[in-house]
Protein backbone atom coordinates (compact mmCIF):
# COMPACT_ATOMS: atom_id res chain seq x y z
CA UNK A 1 0.00 0.00 0.00
CA UNK A 2 1.13 3.47 -0.53
CA UNK A 3 -0.66 6.56 0.76
CA UNK A 4 -0.02 9.55 3.04
CA UNK A 5 1.44 9.65 6.06
CA UNK A 6 -0.21 8.62 9.14
CA UNK A 7 -0.10 11.46 11.51
CA UNK A 8 0.47 10.19 14.82
CA UNK A 9 3.83 10.34 17.31
CA UNK A 10 4.71 6.67 17.79
CA UNK A 11 8.69 5.25 17.47
CA UNK A 12 10.42 3.17 15.13
CA UNK A 13 6.87 1.17 14.17
CA UNK A 14 5.48 1.34 11.10
CA UNK A 15 4.17 4.58 9.83
CA UNK A 16 1.46 3.52 7.69
CA UNK A 17 -0.72 1.58 10.13
CA UNK A 18 -2.22 2.92 13.46
CA UNK A 19 -4.05 0.14 15.34
CA UNK A 20 -1.98 -1.41 18.03
CA UNK A 21 -3.64 -4.56 19.18
CA UNK A 22 -3.73 -4.92 23.37
CA UNK A 23 -1.44 -7.65 24.17
CA UNK A 24 -3.35 -10.01 26.40
CA UNK A 25 -6.39 -9.75 23.44
CA UNK A 26 -3.15 -11.15 21.27
CA UNK A 27 -2.99 -13.78 22.94
CA UNK A 28 -6.40 -15.10 24.38
CA UNK A 29 -6.24 -18.37 26.15
CA UNK A 30 -9.54 -20.61 26.32
CA UNK A 31 -11.97 -19.09 28.53
CA UNK A 32 -11.32 -19.92 32.10
CA UNK A 33 -11.83 -18.35 35.69
CA UNK A 34 -9.73 -15.54 36.51
CA UNK A 35 -7.07 -16.96 38.82
CA UNK A 36 -6.96 -16.19 42.52
CA UNK A 37 -3.63 -14.76 42.66
CA UNK A 38 -2.25 -11.82 44.68
CA UNK A 39 0.80 -9.67 42.81
CA UNK A 40 1.88 -6.64 43.27
CA UNK A 41 4.22 -4.01 41.56
CA UNK A 42 8.11 -4.97 42.04
CA UNK A 43 7.47 -8.37 42.97
CA UNK A 44 9.49 -10.95 41.96
CA UNK A 45 9.62 -14.51 41.14
CA UNK A 46 11.35 -17.12 38.62
CA UNK A 47 9.81 -18.03 35.11
CA UNK A 48 10.02 -19.78 31.85
CA UNK A 49 9.09 -18.34 28.73
CA UNK A 50 6.69 -20.56 26.70
CA UNK A 51 6.17 -18.84 23.05
CA UNK A 52 7.00 -15.15 21.92
CA UNK A 53 3.83 -12.90 21.29
CA UNK A 54 2.90 -11.23 18.54
CA UNK A 55 4.18 -8.28 20.10
CA UNK A 56 7.62 -9.80 20.35
CA UNK A 57 7.17 -10.10 24.26
CA UNK A 58 8.20 -13.43 25.96
CA UNK A 59 5.14 -14.92 27.66
CA UNK A 60 5.61 -17.39 30.36
CA UNK A 61 2.94 -18.45 33.02
CA UNK A 62 2.64 -17.70 36.67
CA UNK A 63 -0.07 -19.34 38.99
CA UNK A 64 -2.04 -19.39 35.83
CA UNK A 65 -1.86 -16.04 34.80
CA UNK A 66 -0.18 -14.60 31.76
CA UNK A 67 3.18 -12.80 32.45
CA UNK A 68 3.96 -10.20 29.30
CA UNK A 69 7.96 -9.65 29.34
CA UNK A 70 9.70 -7.70 26.59
CA UNK A 71 13.00 -8.69 25.33
CA UNK A 72 12.70 -12.29 26.63
CA UNK A 73 13.12 -15.24 24.44
CA UNK A 74 11.08 -18.30 24.36
CA UNK A 75 13.25 -20.91 26.28
CA UNK A 76 15.05 -18.41 29.09
CA UNK A 77 14.41 -18.83 32.27
CA UNK A 78 14.40 -15.35 34.31
CA UNK A 79 13.49 -13.66 37.08
CA UNK A 80 10.50 -11.68 36.44
CA UNK A 81 10.18 -8.11 38.26
CA UNK A 82 6.24 -7.26 37.73
CA UNK A 83 5.58 -3.40 36.23
CA UNK A 84 1.60 -3.51 36.27
CA UNK A 85 -1.25 -5.72 37.03
CA UNK A 86 -4.23 -6.32 35.16
CA UNK A 87 -7.08 -8.31 36.33
CA UNK A 88 -6.34 -11.07 33.87
CA UNK A 89 -2.19 -10.96 32.97
CA UNK A 90 0.52 -9.64 34.10
CA UNK A 91 3.43 -6.86 32.45
CA UNK A 92 6.74 -7.61 33.87
CA UNK A 93 10.54 -6.68 33.06
CA UNK A 94 13.55 -9.16 32.95
CA UNK A 95 15.27 -8.40 36.50
CA UNK A 96 18.11 -11.46 35.94
CA UNK A 97 18.39 -14.22 32.86
CA UNK A 98 18.98 -17.72 34.87
CA UNK A 99 19.33 -19.51 31.51
CA UNK A 100 20.09 -18.07 28.30
CA UNK A 101 18.65 -18.68 24.49
CA UNK A 102 20.97 -20.27 22.21
CA UNK A 103 19.72 -17.54 19.83
CA UNK A 104 20.30 -14.28 21.92
CA UNK A 105 22.69 -11.54 20.65
CA UNK A 106 23.94 -8.29 21.79
CA UNK A 107 21.64 -5.39 19.65
CA UNK A 108 23.40 -3.02 17.92
CA UNK A 109 21.90 -0.09 18.94
CA UNK A 110 22.18 0.18 23.20
CA UNK A 111 18.80 2.13 23.34
CA UNK A 112 16.82 -0.78 21.44
CA UNK A 113 15.55 -1.46 24.92
CA UNK A 114 14.54 2.24 25.51
CA UNK A 115 12.29 2.98 22.60
CA UNK A 116 10.14 1.41 19.75
CA UNK A 117 10.86 -0.71 16.81
CA UNK A 118 13.54 -2.46 17.95
CA UNK A 119 11.86 -5.23 19.85
CA UNK A 120 13.95 -7.95 18.25
CA UNK A 121 16.91 -6.81 17.72
CA UNK A 122 18.40 -9.51 20.51
CA UNK A 123 17.13 -12.10 18.29
CA UNK A 124 19.13 -13.96 15.84
CA UNK A 125 18.03 -12.95 12.38
CA UNK A 126 17.09 -16.93 11.30
CA UNK A 127 15.20 -17.20 14.49
CA UNK A 128 13.52 -13.33 13.65
CA UNK A 129 12.23 -15.22 9.91
CA UNK A 130 10.80 -17.89 12.01
CA UNK A 131 9.11 -16.03 14.87
CA UNK A 132 7.17 -13.91 12.16
CA UNK A 133 6.09 -17.06 10.54
CA UNK A 134 5.09 -18.41 14.00
CA UNK A 135 2.79 -14.72 14.03
CA UNK A 136 0.82 -15.82 11.27
CA UNK A 137 0.02 -19.15 12.84
CA UNK A 138 -0.51 -18.03 16.11
CA UNK A 139 -3.12 -15.49 14.47
CA UNK A 140 -4.65 -18.26 12.59
CA UNK A 141 -5.15 -20.15 15.52
CA UNK A 142 -7.00 -17.76 17.25
CA UNK A 143 -9.37 -16.76 14.87
CA UNK A 144 -9.81 -20.23 12.96
CA UNK A 145 -10.26 -19.58 9.60
CA UNK A 146 -11.84 -22.86 7.62
CA UNK A 147 -9.35 -25.17 7.19
CA UNK A 148 -6.60 -23.26 8.63
CA UNK A 149 -4.90 -26.04 9.64
CA UNK A 150 -3.93 -26.99 6.61
CA UNK A 151 -2.74 -23.74 5.25
CA UNK A 152 0.33 -23.32 3.17
CA UNK A 153 2.53 -21.36 5.48
CA UNK A 154 5.48 -20.29 3.51
CA UNK A 155 8.87 -19.51 5.31
CA UNK A 156 9.38 -15.58 5.65
CA UNK A 157 11.53 -14.31 3.24
CA UNK A 158 14.21 -11.65 5.00
CA UNK A 159 17.02 -9.57 3.63
CA UNK A 160 20.77 -11.11 3.10
CA UNK A 161 21.73 -7.73 5.46
CA UNK A 162 18.89 -6.97 7.93
CA UNK A 163 20.39 -3.40 8.75
CA UNK A 164 20.00 -0.16 7.01
CA UNK A 165 17.28 -0.07 5.77
CA UNK A 166 14.58 2.35 6.83
CA UNK A 167 14.16 5.26 4.06
CA UNK A 168 12.41 7.77 6.47
CA UNK A 169 12.26 8.62 10.20
CA UNK A 170 10.55 11.55 11.88
CA UNK A 171 12.59 12.83 14.55
CA UNK A 172 11.26 14.88 17.44
CA UNK A 173 13.36 17.67 18.89
CA UNK A 174 14.29 19.12 21.77
CA UNK A 175 17.05 20.85 24.24
CA UNK A 176 18.44 19.83 27.29
CA UNK A 177 19.15 20.22 30.39
CA UNK A 178 22.35 21.33 29.51
CA UNK A 179 21.09 23.58 26.37
CA UNK A 180 22.04 21.35 23.70
CA UNK A 181 19.91 21.14 21.20
CA UNK A 182 19.20 16.63 20.61
CA UNK A 183 16.63 14.91 17.60
CA UNK A 184 15.65 11.07 18.32
CA UNK A 185 12.33 8.86 19.35
CA UNK A 186 10.71 9.37 22.95
CA UNK A 187 11.18 6.84 25.23
CA UNK A 188 8.45 3.57 25.19
CA UNK A 189 4.79 5.15 26.79
CA UNK A 190 6.71 8.46 27.82
CA UNK A 191 7.96 11.78 26.17
CA UNK A 192 10.92 11.27 27.59
CA UNK A 193 13.15 12.22 23.80
CA UNK A 194 16.04 9.50 23.54
CA UNK A 195 19.03 11.50 21.66
CA UNK A 196 20.36 8.95 18.55
CA UNK A 197 23.72 9.67 17.24
CA UNK A 198 23.72 6.33 15.50
CA UNK A 199 20.83 3.95 14.46
CA UNK A 200 21.99 0.82 13.07
CA UNK A 201 18.26 0.36 10.85
CA UNK A 202 18.27 3.60 9.18
CA UNK A 203 19.66 4.09 5.73
CA UNK A 204 22.82 5.75 6.89
CA UNK A 205 22.29 8.92 4.19
CA UNK A 206 19.04 9.21 7.12
CA UNK A 207 21.06 9.59 10.04
CA UNK A 208 23.99 11.57 8.21
CA UNK A 209 21.64 14.56 6.99
CA UNK A 210 19.44 14.36 10.42
CA UNK A 211 22.92 14.56 12.80
CA UNK A 212 24.03 17.73 10.72
CA UNK A 213 20.99 19.86 10.51
CA UNK A 214 20.99 19.39 14.41
CA UNK A 215 24.20 20.77 14.62
CA UNK A 216 22.88 23.77 12.32
CA UNK A 217 20.27 24.54 14.88
CA UNK A 218 22.50 24.74 17.62
CA UNK A 219 24.77 26.52 15.73
CA UNK A 220 22.40 28.87 14.24
CA UNK A 221 20.36 29.01 17.35
CA UNK A 222 17.03 28.55 15.99
CA UNK A 223 14.40 28.07 18.78
CA UNK A 224 13.39 24.75 19.13
CA UNK A 225 10.15 23.61 20.50
CA UNK A 226 9.37 23.44 24.57
CA UNK A 227 6.60 20.96 25.22
CA UNK A 228 6.24 22.26 28.89
CA UNK A 229 6.43 26.05 27.52
CA UNK A 230 4.35 25.65 24.22
CA UNK A 231 7.03 27.80 22.94
CA UNK A 232 9.82 27.77 20.45
CA UNK A 233 9.97 26.71 16.75
CA UNK A 234 11.17 23.66 15.55
CA UNK A 235 9.27 20.16 16.65
CA UNK A 236 10.37 17.60 14.03
CA UNK A 237 12.78 16.89 11.37
CA UNK A 238 11.55 14.36 8.65
CA UNK A 239 14.52 12.65 6.46
CA UNK A 240 13.80 10.25 3.75
CA UNK A 241 16.22 9.17 1.68
CA UNK A 242 15.64 7.46 -1.75
CA UNK A 243 17.77 4.07 -1.71
CA UNK A 244 17.58 4.27 -6.04
CA UNK A 245 18.79 8.07 -6.61
CA UNK A 246 20.13 9.19 -3.77
CA UNK A 247 17.70 12.20 -3.37
CA UNK A 248 17.32 13.24 0.23
CA UNK A 249 14.12 14.76 1.50
CA UNK A 250 14.00 17.15 4.48
CA UNK A 251 10.98 18.18 6.28
CA UNK A 252 11.40 20.99 9.35
CA UNK A 253 7.92 21.11 10.80
CA UNK A 254 7.34 23.87 13.44
CA UNK A 255 5.11 25.36 15.82
CA UNK A 256 4.87 28.61 13.68
CA UNK A 257 5.08 29.73 10.25
CA UNK A 258 8.02 31.34 10.81
CA UNK A 259 11.67 30.03 10.66
CA UNK A 260 14.01 32.30 12.01
CA UNK A 261 17.72 32.77 10.35
CA UNK A 262 16.14 30.36 7.19
CA UNK A 263 17.98 31.98 4.56
CA UNK A 264 21.51 30.78 6.29
CA UNK A 265 20.04 27.69 7.31
CA UNK A 266 19.61 27.27 3.61
CA UNK A 267 22.37 28.40 2.51
CA UNK A 268 24.03 25.64 5.05
CA UNK A 269 21.90 23.06 4.29
CA UNK A 270 23.28 23.37 0.32
CA UNK A 271 26.49 23.87 0.89
CA UNK A 272 27.02 20.98 3.33
CA UNK A 273 24.33 18.53 2.49
CA UNK A 274 24.19 18.54 -1.62
CA UNK A 275 22.47 15.10 -1.22
CA UNK A 276 19.53 17.23 -0.19
CA UNK A 277 17.54 17.99 -3.27
CA UNK A 278 14.09 18.55 -1.76
CA UNK A 279 13.57 20.95 1.50
CA UNK A 280 10.11 22.01 3.05
CA UNK A 281 8.24 23.00 6.01
CA UNK A 282 5.62 21.91 7.59
CA UNK A 283 3.01 24.16 10.25
CA UNK A 284 1.75 22.44 12.78
CA UNK A 285 1.19 25.16 15.72
CA UNK A 286 0.57 24.21 19.40
CA UNK A 287 0.63 20.95 21.53
CA UNK A 288 -1.10 18.28 19.39
CA UNK A 289 -0.59 14.58 19.60
CA UNK A 290 -0.22 14.89 15.70
CA UNK A 291 2.82 15.42 14.08
CA UNK A 292 1.96 17.10 10.82
CA UNK A 293 0.03 20.00 10.13
CA UNK A 294 -2.42 20.97 7.47
CA UNK A 295 0.02 23.57 5.83
CA UNK A 296 3.14 22.29 3.81
CA UNK A 297 5.45 25.14 2.41
CA UNK A 298 8.46 24.78 -0.45
CA UNK A 299 11.67 26.05 1.04
CA UNK A 300 14.44 25.08 -1.23
CA UNK A 301 15.04 22.46 -4.36
CA UNK A 302 12.46 20.21 -5.63
CA UNK A 303 8.93 19.76 -4.02
CA UNK A 304 9.28 16.05 -4.55
CA UNK A 305 12.20 12.97 -4.53
CA UNK A 306 12.32 10.51 -6.75
CA UNK A 307 12.43 6.53 -6.04
CA UNK A 308 12.96 3.71 -8.08
CA UNK A 309 10.93 0.19 -7.74
CA UNK A 310 12.04 -2.03 -10.44
CA UNK A 311 11.68 -0.51 -13.62
CA UNK A 312 8.96 2.53 -12.46
CA UNK A 313 9.88 5.71 -10.83
CA UNK A 314 7.67 7.36 -8.18
CA UNK A 315 7.60 11.20 -7.35
CA UNK A 316 6.92 11.26 -3.18
CA UNK A 317 5.91 14.28 -1.73
CA UNK A 318 6.58 14.92 2.00
CA UNK A 319 3.19 13.13 2.90
CA UNK A 320 2.91 10.70 0.54
CA UNK A 321 3.43 7.12 1.75
CA UNK A 322 5.87 4.54 0.48
CA UNK A 323 7.42 1.33 2.55
CA UNK A 324 10.28 2.12 4.68
CA UNK A 325 12.09 -0.70 2.94
CA UNK A 326 12.86 0.28 -0.22
CA UNK A 327 14.23 -3.36 -0.68
CA UNK A 328 11.94 -5.65 0.16
CA UNK A 329 9.59 -3.80 -1.03
CA UNK A 330 10.41 -4.81 -4.17
CA UNK A 331 10.07 -8.75 -3.22
CA UNK A 332 6.78 -8.08 -1.64
CA UNK A 333 5.62 -6.60 -4.97
CA UNK A 334 7.02 -9.34 -6.63
CA UNK A 335 5.23 -11.87 -4.51
CA UNK A 336 1.82 -10.03 -5.21
CA UNK A 337 1.98 -10.53 -8.86
CA UNK A 338 2.97 -13.84 -8.44
CA UNK A 339 0.30 -14.78 -6.42
CA UNK A 340 -2.31 -12.92 -8.50
CA UNK A 341 -0.61 -14.88 -11.61
CA UNK A 342 -2.31 -11.84 -13.88
CA UNK A 343 -2.42 -13.38 -17.82
CA UNK A 344 -2.78 -11.34 -21.06
CA UNK A 345 -6.31 -9.87 -21.52
CA UNK A 346 -7.24 -9.64 -17.94
CA UNK A 347 -8.28 -7.22 -15.35
CA UNK A 348 -7.30 -5.80 -12.05
CA UNK A 349 -8.54 -3.57 -9.34
CA UNK A 350 -6.03 -2.04 -6.96
CA UNK A 351 -7.73 -1.59 -4.04
CA UNK A 352 -6.43 1.04 -1.38
CA UNK A 353 -4.24 2.01 -4.12
CA UNK A 354 -2.31 5.10 -2.72
CA UNK A 355 0.22 6.64 -5.14
CA UNK A 356 -0.15 3.48 -7.38
CA UNK A 357 2.80 1.33 -6.76
CA UNK A 358 0.88 -2.27 -6.70
CA UNK A 359 -1.11 -1.17 -9.41
CA UNK A 360 1.29 0.21 -11.84
CA UNK A 361 3.52 -2.73 -11.18
CA UNK A 362 0.99 -5.30 -12.61
CA UNK A 363 0.02 -2.81 -15.76
CA UNK A 364 2.84 -4.33 -17.92
CA UNK A 365 0.47 -7.78 -17.82
CA UNK A 366 -2.74 -6.09 -17.06
CA UNK A 367 -5.30 -4.97 -20.20
CA UNK A 368 -6.23 -3.06 -17.51
CA UNK A 369 -5.67 -1.80 -13.99
CA UNK A 370 -8.49 0.70 -11.97
CA UNK A 371 -7.40 2.13 -8.28
CA UNK A 372 -9.64 3.67 -6.13
CA UNK A 373 -7.97 5.85 -3.07
CA UNK A 374 -9.86 8.42 -0.85
CA UNK A 375 -7.21 10.96 -0.41
CA UNK A 376 -7.18 13.45 -3.86
CA UNK A 377 -3.59 14.04 -3.62
CA UNK A 378 -2.68 10.30 -3.96
CA UNK A 379 -5.06 9.86 -6.72
CA UNK A 380 -3.46 13.18 -8.67
CA UNK A 381 0.00 11.67 -7.50
CA UNK A 382 -1.09 8.06 -8.78
CA UNK A 383 -2.32 9.32 -12.12
CA UNK A 384 0.53 11.19 -12.68
CA UNK A 385 3.29 8.19 -11.90
CA UNK A 386 1.29 6.48 -14.34
CA UNK A 387 1.74 8.98 -16.85
CA UNK A 388 5.86 9.51 -16.01
CA UNK A 389 6.08 5.57 -16.46
CA UNK A 390 3.62 5.28 -20.22
CA UNK A 391 1.57 3.52 -18.11
CA UNK A 392 -1.56 4.32 -20.71
CA UNK A 393 -3.49 1.17 -19.08
CA UNK A 394 -3.52 2.25 -15.44
CA UNK A 395 -6.71 4.79 -13.87
CA UNK A 396 -6.91 5.73 -10.87
CA UNK A 397 -10.26 7.40 -9.25
CA UNK A 398 -10.83 9.20 -6.09
CA UNK A 399 -13.22 7.32 -3.60
CA UNK A 400 -13.54 4.20 -1.99
CA UNK A 401 -13.56 0.89 -3.26
CA UNK A 402 -16.98 0.29 -1.73
CA UNK A 403 -18.48 3.06 -3.59
CA UNK A 404 -16.63 2.78 -6.89
CA UNK A 405 -16.94 -0.96 -7.30
CA UNK A 406 -20.24 -1.47 -7.46
CA UNK A 407 -20.49 1.28 -10.02
CA UNK A 408 -17.87 -0.13 -11.47
CA UNK A 409 -19.59 -3.31 -12.30
CA UNK A 410 -23.08 -1.74 -12.99
CA UNK A 411 -21.16 -0.15 -16.18
CA UNK A 412 -19.98 -3.12 -17.17
CA UNK A 413 -16.83 -3.43 -15.64
CA UNK A 414 -16.36 -6.81 -14.47
CA UNK A 415 -12.88 -7.30 -13.20
CA UNK A 416 -10.85 -10.70 -13.06
CA UNK A 417 -8.49 -9.65 -9.93
CA UNK A 418 -8.44 -7.60 -7.42
CA UNK A 419 -5.52 -6.81 -4.72
CA UNK A 420 -6.15 -5.33 -1.68
CA UNK A 421 -3.36 -3.83 0.71
CA UNK A 422 -5.76 -2.57 3.13
CA UNK A 423 -4.51 -0.38 6.97
CA UNK A 424 -3.54 -2.80 10.15
CA UNK A 425 -7.52 -2.35 11.01
CA UNK A 426 -7.94 -5.01 8.13
CA UNK A 427 -10.61 -4.55 5.25
CA UNK A 428 -13.59 -2.38 5.27
CA UNK A 429 -16.52 -4.67 6.44
CA UNK A 430 -18.38 -2.81 3.30
CA UNK A 431 -15.71 -3.37 0.57
CA UNK A 432 -15.59 -7.15 1.91
CA UNK A 433 -18.76 -7.66 1.02
CA UNK A 434 -18.88 -6.34 -2.41
CA UNK A 435 -15.64 -8.36 -2.86
CA UNK A 436 -17.90 -11.30 -2.12
CA UNK A 437 -20.82 -10.37 -4.12
CA UNK A 438 -18.45 -9.80 -7.65
CA UNK A 439 -16.41 -12.83 -6.50
CA UNK A 440 -13.68 -12.04 -9.38
CA UNK A 441 -11.62 -15.37 -9.79
CA UNK A 442 -8.11 -14.26 -8.87
CA UNK A 443 -7.61 -12.35 -5.21
CA UNK A 444 -4.74 -11.41 -3.64
CA UNK A 445 -4.55 -9.81 0.07
CA UNK A 446 -1.25 -8.11 0.87
CA UNK A 447 -1.72 -7.72 4.87
CA UNK A 448 0.69 -6.00 7.54
CA UNK A 449 -1.10 -6.96 10.63
CA UNK A 450 -1.65 -10.82 10.61
CA UNK A 451 -4.18 -10.74 13.23
CA UNK A 452 -6.59 -8.80 11.29
CA UNK A 453 -5.97 -10.89 8.34
CA UNK A 454 -7.11 -13.91 10.16
CA UNK A 455 -10.00 -12.27 11.18
CA UNK A 456 -10.59 -11.29 7.93
CA UNK A 457 -10.50 -14.97 6.22
CA UNK A 458 -12.97 -16.10 8.69
CA UNK A 459 -15.09 -14.26 6.08
CA UNK A 460 -13.43 -14.93 3.15
CA UNK A 461 -12.93 -18.71 2.87
CA UNK A 462 -15.99 -19.56 3.30
CA UNK A 463 -15.97 -18.16 -0.81
CA UNK A 464 -12.18 -18.31 -1.39
CA UNK A 465 -9.99 -20.97 -0.98
CA UNK A 466 -6.48 -19.79 0.70
CA UNK A 467 -3.80 -21.52 -1.84
CA UNK A 468 -0.91 -19.89 0.26
CA UNK A 469 0.87 -17.52 2.84
CA UNK A 470 3.86 -15.81 2.36
CA UNK A 471 5.14 -13.80 4.92
CA UNK A 472 7.60 -11.32 4.02
CA UNK A 473 9.90 -9.58 6.53
CA UNK A 474 9.84 -5.61 5.72
CA UNK A 475 10.68 -4.45 9.17
CA UNK A 476 13.54 -6.56 10.29
CA UNK A 477 14.74 -6.08 14.06
CA UNK A 478 10.75 -5.48 15.06
CA UNK A 479 7.93 -7.84 15.30
CA UNK A 480 6.04 -6.54 12.67
CA UNK A 481 5.47 -8.90 9.66
CA UNK A 482 3.79 -8.26 6.13
CA UNK A 483 1.90 -11.54 3.94
CA UNK A 484 0.97 -12.05 0.82
CA UNK A 485 -2.23 -14.44 0.79
CA UNK A 486 -3.08 -15.98 -2.80
CA UNK A 487 -6.97 -16.71 -2.41
CA UNK A 488 -8.95 -18.35 -5.29
CA UNK A 489 -12.34 -18.99 -5.41
CA UNK A 490 -14.31 -21.80 -4.70
CA UNK A 491 -16.30 -23.16 -7.45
Amino acid sequence: MAKFESNNHRNFRNDRHDHNDHHYNNHRRPQQETPSVTVEEGQRFPLTIKRMGINGEGIGYYKRMAVFIPGALTGEEVVAEVTSVAKRFLRAKIHRIRKTSPHRVEPRDSYADEVGGFELEHLDYPEQLKFKRDVVTQSLERYKPYGYQHYDLRPTLGMDDPYGYRNKAQFQVRKNAEGQVEAGLYAERSHDLVDLPTCSVQMPAVMTVMRAVVGMLQDLEIPIYDEEAHSGIVKTLVVRAAAHTDDVQLVFITNSQKLPRKRDLLTRIADELPQVTSVMQNINPGETSLIWGDETRHLAGSETITEKLGDLSFKLSARAFLQLNPYQVEVLYDETKKALDLQPGETVVDAYAGIGTIGLSLADTAEEVRGMETIPEAVDDANANAEANGITNAHYELGSAEDLLPKWVMAGFHPDAIVVDPPRTGLDETLMDTILAIRPAKFVYVSCNPSTLAKDLVTLAEDYRVDYIQSVDMMPQTARCEAVVKLSRRQ
